[in-house]
């Protein structure tokens, strides 16, 4: 009885959600731009982004120019984001922005354009071109609306895609390290100082800078090795004067022990 039941409202629904599409392809080969219009809203509202953006899509060329354009590329541009299309979302809210940049949206729709980049920034071992684009379009934000309540907000997730992109760069530092390929780790160890100036790892990228530079001197070729081992010295100086009571200096101190001795051996 149950199963019987069951079935029927399947069927129903199916013949229910069938007529709907039906009506619904009848509606997109229509020529009543008037009422697609109002569909294209309706759907809208009642959140349908799907059926929503192919009737907008259909109507954008139609009203260019009218008092209807501005809406309805402002409800194109949501219709991809909340599909989480973000990489159209972010083309079409620019896109809104720069056409009618004397809209009351035109600020929320650069912050937007922004923010879909943010969404569609990837794990930090990743390629982060969609970091470098939201951070990018984030102090274009930031440059054009400098009054804006936004500006706080662009600025913390700048730092939290800064972060990221340190994350990535330190830990291909240390690949490099665990590689023995010394002399990129000392370029990429430092590369992160100049990039990263505030970075929280200072420390320990330091102390890796050191330990490149020792490894680096110890395996080059003899007549290589004082300069090199004056690298160490000198590295070693740049960890202890910025932490002089760091927790890597035993182990630097022998570093720099052993470098002093092998300069002293070519005089």
């Amino acid at each position: 009885m149950f199963r019987k039941t069951g079935y029927i409202l399947f069927i129903c629904l199916v013949i229910v959600l069938s007529s709907c599409t039906s009506k619904f392809q009848k509606l997109l080969k229509s020529t009543d731009n008037n009422l697609k219009y109002e569909k294209a809203i309706e759907l809208f509202e009642q959140e349908d982004y799907y059926r929503a953006e192919q009737l907008i899509s259909q109507l954008m060329a139609v009203y260019r120019g009218t008092d209807k354009a501005e809406k309805l590329f402002y409800y194109y541009a949501y219709c991809y984001y909340n599909q989480k299309d973000y990489l159209m979302a972010s083309y079409y809210f620019k896109k809104y922005a720069n056409t009618f940049p004397n809209s009351k949206e035109a600020e929320e729709s650069l912050f937007k354009c922004a923010y879909c980049y943010y969404l569609d920034s990837p794990k930090y071992n990743l390629d982060q071109s969609n970091t470098y684009e939201a951070i990018n379009e984030f102090q274009l934000f930031v440059n054009k609306y400098p009054k804006s309540e936004k500006v706080k907000e662009c600025n913390n997730l700048i730092d939290d895609l800064r972060s990221k992109l340190e994350t990535k760069a330190f830990n291909i530092a240390k690949l490099y390290y665990k590689m023995s390929d010394y002399q990129a780790a000392v370029v990429s160890f430092n590369n992160i100082l100049v990039d990263f100036p505030d970075t929280d790892h200072k420390e320990e990228i330091l102390f890796y800078i050191l330990k490149s530079n020792y490894y680096y001197a110890i395996h080059s070729i003899f007549d290589k090795q004082k300069d090199r081992h004056q690298e160490v010295i000198e590295s070693y100086n740049d960890l202890v004067i910025l932490f002089p009571e760091s927790q890597y200096f035993d182990e630097a101190s022998k570093m720099h022990k052993t470098s002093l001795k092998e300069i002293i051996k070519f005089k």
